[in-house]
């Protein structure tokens, strides 16, 4: 017979004064996170492994693609692959990527950021 397939999610469980639980999905911390750094001027897109990109041709666009998210009680390591314009400050585009991360991430969830790593895989010319 055929493997069974992975369903855990992966979670962060709050209790809040005792009303109940909240959870939340690292998957949604993932797109929270893609979509603060595809929003901010300089970045092209998200970058993905091969699996991803495969993906997203298809049609299957995930918007968590080019992220990875570590979750350790509350706190958060992020690490973003992404494709900046040419001709952007590449200091100056990654510090406003880390500071749109953390603030959307810590302001969503109530999760502290402690980390947002800066992956740039690539360039992207005008006429792209």
């Amino acid at each position: 017979m055929g493997k069974e397939k992975d369903t855990k999610i992966n979670h962060t469980v709050y209790n809040i004064e005792d009303v109940g639980q909240v959870q939340i999905a690292d998957e949604v911390v993932a797109v929270i996170a893609g979509l603060a750094a595809t929003e901010t001027d300089g970045v092209a897109k998200m970058s993905g492994n091969i699996t991803n990109e495969i993906v997203s041709k298809l049609g299957m666009k995930k918007l968590s693609k080019g992220v990875k998210v570590t979750i350790t009680g509350t706190q958060v390591d992020v690490t973003l692959n992404l494709v900046l314009n040419y001709g952007v400050s590449i200091p100056k585009t990654s510090q406003e990527v880390q500071d749109k991360v953390k603030s959307a991430i810590e302001t969503m969830t109530g999760l502290t950021v402690s980390e947002v790593n800066i992956r740039i895989a690539g360039i992207q010319m005008d006429y792209e």
